[in-house]
């Protein structure tokens, strides 16, 4: 497609509640970076993984891309719903490495590969940068380069028109020197259809740790269109607790780009979960994953697991709500949503 001719298209990301075709995940096979890195074994970290595509399958397929390595250990664990895929990678996440899905009306799905570094050039990345291009080839689908450095979980969008991230990921000069917000907005606006970006704060001081710098979705999802799941914490004396507020401050302060202001629901983290010997863990419900019909919810094996499973109940009437437990995953610095990628139907309905 020509640049003029993608400037004018229709081409627009659904958001992840419209109905899906299947769920991308990357099956994680490398123990140096596991195990040195997050110090957590490989095979607990796999289980995870497990749980996450098992549970899924339950409501659409999910395809599997699995490292030639790891093959007979992803066999193993994964259930008949779970289709391997061969492919030589890095690293497991693949909502950041995997393609972002863009659909048009009439010319039907296509997919957005963003020029993936690895958060920065945090960790290898020589096979994961061409992972997007590989799955969209792989299905026949044509894709959309870009110079803009940016994971899939450094974006949410609500499907009509409005997309939230946070100035310490897409800012950071080690994703994206030199480029300013207009010409970020302008990418959105001709790639996933976005008319309104709503920046946040992130977390500019890096006091998570996390190597994502700051992610948008273990700051909030969208439930709905002008409705938020916010991340919050009990712990008003942390650290963290003045990242969750100038979030959430700019989230009262923003309108959606149909002018709604946003209703904001809280959900409090995992706190009791963190281990505080880890480098980092993931303990933000935000970080949960919308499949048909279901809300894949992380969880610990803590009471505000169940806590946390009746709010997103009721803000998502109509899904069964399922809790999975990542412990050895949220290591690993990462949630249910980290590790997975809608594809989303067509035509697209919702």
């Amino acid at each position: 497609m020509q640049q003029n001719e993608l400037n004018q298209s229709a081409w627009r990301m659904p958001a992840e509640w419209a109905p899906h075709v299947a769920t991308w995940m990357v099956w994680p096979h490398n123990q140096a970076l596991w195990e040195s890195g997050w110090g957590v074994t490989l095979a607990d970290v796999q289980v995870d993984f497990a749980r996450v595509a098992n549970a899924i399958a339950r409501f659409e397929p999910v395809k599997m891309v699995v490292d030639p390595s790891a093959v007979a250990r992803a066999q193993a664990l994964c259930g008949a719903n779970v289709e391997l895929i061969v492919q030589a990678v890095n690293d497991s996440w693949c909502r950041d490495s995997g393609p972002s899905f863009v659909c048009h009306p009439q010319q039907g799905l296509a997919g957005v590969s963003w020029r993936f570094n690895a958060w920065g050039g945090k960790s290898a990345h020589n096979l994961d940068e061409s992972l997007a291009r590989r799955v969209l080839n792989g299905l026949g689908l044509e894709c959309f380069g870009t110079p803009l450095s940016n994971e899939g979980g450094a974006i949410h969008v609500d499907g009509e028109g409005t997309l939230i991230t946070t100035e310490s990921v897409l800012l950071n000069p080690n994703r994206n020197p030199g480029m300013g917000k207009a010409e970020m907005e302008e990418i959105f606006a001709r790639l996933l259809g976005i008319k309104k970006t709503i920046w946040l704060p992130g977390d500019p001081d890096y006091v998570t740790g996390d190597m994502t710098d700051g992610h948008v979705d273990g700051v909030c999802a969208f439930a709905r269109p002008g409705v938020l799941l916010v991340d919050a914490t009990h712990d008003q004396s942390s650290v963290y607790a003045e990242v969750v507020r100038e979030n959430r401050r700019a989230l009262e302060l923003a309108s959606d780009a149909q002018g709604r202001r946003f209703e904001l629901i809280e959900l409090y983290e995992a706190t009791d979960a963190v281990d505080t010997e880890a480098e980092v863990f993931c303990a933000s419900y935000t970080n949960f994953y919308i499949a048909n019909g279901a809300i894949i919810m992380p969880a610990y094996g803590i009471a505000a697991d169940q806590e946390a499973a009746a709010v997103l109940a009721k803000a998502f009437p109509g899904r069964e709500v399922v809790p999975v437990q990542i412990n050895h995953l949220a290591h690993g610095g990462g949630g249910v949503h980290c590790i997975t990628q809608q594809q989303p139907a067509w035509p697209v309905r919702g």
